[in-house]
């Protein structure tokens, strides 16, 4: 940290009462989001704050739906998707540290009940729904009434890309200036594309060799592309927003493809290299080529993993299916 930064012990409790009031239980729902704009690299680690901004679409009902009770045994218990995590597992260590931010010293024992329900091996980030979710059910069982953008910006300490799962649709995430990151928030963009659609390509279910938050660090620290990265992005974020409030769908699969594979070009000149795609990865994406040159507006978009999202509207969705068998299709817009 340097030496203007703050924990976010010091953040948190400036807007956490000192002596919280608890509801019988609570729960809430945050859904997965896909970043269309990338968030990769960190201006200060601490408190998660990106080198730039980002834009994303959420996944409407895929996500985590997290339960807040009280722990009447007096320890507290932290379960995902129906099995009690172990105690000491980085898991639940992980969430009860979260949690400690809000009750700290106070003798509030808890079960946290977090399910999701997004595809297995898909390629989606359960952190960032998972957080976000986190932070909404606690909102509700400690009465906190939390501002939007103090929910985004506590989601965003426990997972970056949380802080953009606290909204439905199109959200942007600013990343801010602040030193203690209270401007570093996500905000919901009112756009509605209903004929959009999001197609997930499963490549493997493999455990990544290298975690994104490690690959992320090893890329801002020895890439030499890097360094073109954050103005890229920045650009990219005003191009890929001006095509969604047009409803300009090449313009924006065009530039959300292009700032992928330019997130990946950064990761690929780290040293050592971080390639995170398989052959099977590299056969669709050439596939995906060879269908927009055939004349089928279709594009790609990829996250640290070998795991591809597909972006293409309605009307094209039962040829993708039948090129792509195994493909899953989520209408983020469908029950709007």
């Amino acid at each position: 940290m340097t030496e203007q930064s703050q924990t976010k012990a010091q953040v948190i409790n400036r807007y956490i009462p000192s002596i919280l009031s608890a509801k019988e239980s609570a729960q809430a729902f945050a859904p997965s989001n896909i970043a269309l704009c990338k968030y990769w690299g960190k201006r200060e680690t601490e408190l998660n704050l990106p080198t730039n901004s980002s834009l994303s679409i959420s996944l409407g009902h895929l996500g985590s739906n997290t339960h807040i009770s009280h722990a009447h045994s007096g320890i507290d218990m932290v379960r995902l998707n129906n099995k009690v995590q172990d105690p000491q597992g980085s898991f639940s260590r992980k969430v009860i540290a979260f949690v400690n931010y809000f009750r700290r010293e106070q003798n509030i024992p808890l079960i946290i009940d977090t399910r999701n329900n997004i595809p297995t091996a898909a390629g989606l980030a359960s952190s960032a729904s998972g957080f976000a979710a986190l932070v909404l059910a606690l909102d509700d069982f400690f009465n906190l009434q939390l501002t939007p953008q103090q929910l985004s910006a506590f989601a965003r300490m426990g997972s970056g890309s949380a802080s953009r799962s606290i909204y439905t649709g199109f959200v942007r995430w600013d990343m801010g200036e602040q030193a203690d990151g209270m401007d570093s928030v996500a905000s919901q963009l009112p756009c509605q594309w209903p004929e959009l659609c999001i197609g997930l390509i499963k490549v493997s279910s493999a455990k990544k060799p290298v975690d994104s938050r490690s690959g992320m660090d090893r890329t801002t620290a020895t890439s030499q592309l890097y360094s073109n990265w954050p103005a890229q992005a920045g650009a990219d974020l005003i191009t890929i927003q001006r095509a969604i409030e047009s409803r300009g769908f090449n313009a924006m699969g065009a530039c959300a493809e292009h700032n992928a594979m330019s997130m990946h070009a950064t990761m690929i000149s780290a040293w050592p290299p971080l390639v995170y795609w398989l052959p099977e990865s590299l056969a669709v994406m050439q596939r995906v080529w060879q269908l927009r040159e055939s004349g089928i507006a279709v594009y790609f978009t990829m996250d640290a993993g070998p795991n591809l999202k597909l972006l293409f509207e309605r009307s094209s969705q039962k040829l993708l299916e039948a090129e792509f068998a195994q493909m899953d299709v989520i209408q983020p817009f469908a029950d709007e």
